[in-house]
């Protein structure tokens, strides 16, 4: 599904050259959930950028679903990206002046769905988060764990093969963001494959696999039930 070897990226200024990853090597099957930890700094947001296809990289390969991306021009990322990947962020990003249904249809308009099926689509990702009977209210009538549900929905609506979540319950207090993970663990147990950034070590714990990132690489695994490093300490 998504298989990086020896992956390197570097970031260069006039003065200053940091190796954001190297040598960094990881392969997520189909079906699984894994929970990504590690010190701020360490390489996790880069890794997510670069396999959401959002950043491109120095050397090493990418495979996402059987393809390699190195090689693909902008235009033929984006599709890729369109077609195969769902967002989740730590902010949302939901536009305040459009109600559920149409900021759910935000980015089904853009690839070019008739009225019918993305109609279809929107009222089945909202009565999958639980908020069709909300379809017609505005973001701001919402809770903050109500408006991760709204995100979760834009990006299954899509029906991509698997979701890239960055911080997804980092703005929400400690009942929203397990809420939220039991929603993101049913939706994973439905088929959808799940790579999630996490600082929260007890969310993480919940994934079916953890990956520990330090300076750039993959530098511990962990299977479920094993005791995590502290992030914000290592």
């Amino acid at each position: 599904m998504l298989v990086m070897n020896d992956i390197k990226k570097v970031f260069r200024t006039d003065l200053v050259e940091t190796h954001a990853l190297r040598d960094f090597n990881l392969q997520v099957d189909e079906g699984d959930f894994v929970a990504v930890t590690g010190p701020s700094g360490s390489g996790k947001t880069t890794f997510l950028n670069i396999a959401g296809l959002l950043e491109t990289f120095e050397g090493g390969q990418y495979l996402l679903d059987g393809q390699d991306v190195s090689q693909l021009n902008d235009k033929a990322r984006s599709q890729l990206r369109n077609e195969k990947i769902g967002f989740i962020f730590q902010s949302f990003n939901l536009i305040p002046d459009l109600d559920l249904f149409d900021n759910v249809d935000v980015p089904l308009r853009y690839r070019g769905f008739n009225a019918a099926e993305r109609k279809r689509r929107i009222e089945s990702a909202l009565e999958m988060v639980g908020l069709a009977n909300r379809m017609k209210h505005l973001p701001a009538q919402l809770s903050g764990g109500q408006q991760q549900r709204v995100a979760i929905a834009r990006a299954l609506a899509g029906e991509p093969r698997f979701l890239l979540a960055d911080e997804p319950t980092g703005n929400l207090d400690t009942k929203m963001a397990h809420s939220v993970m039991e929603l993101l663990k049913e939706i994973n147990q439905a088929g959808t494959t799940i790579v999630m950034v996490t600082h929260d070590p007890s969310l993480a714990r919940d994934a079916k696999r953890n990956i520990y990132v330090r300076d750039g690489k993959v530098s511990e695994l962990h299977s479920v039930g094993q005791e995590l490093p502290d992030a914000a300490n290592a």
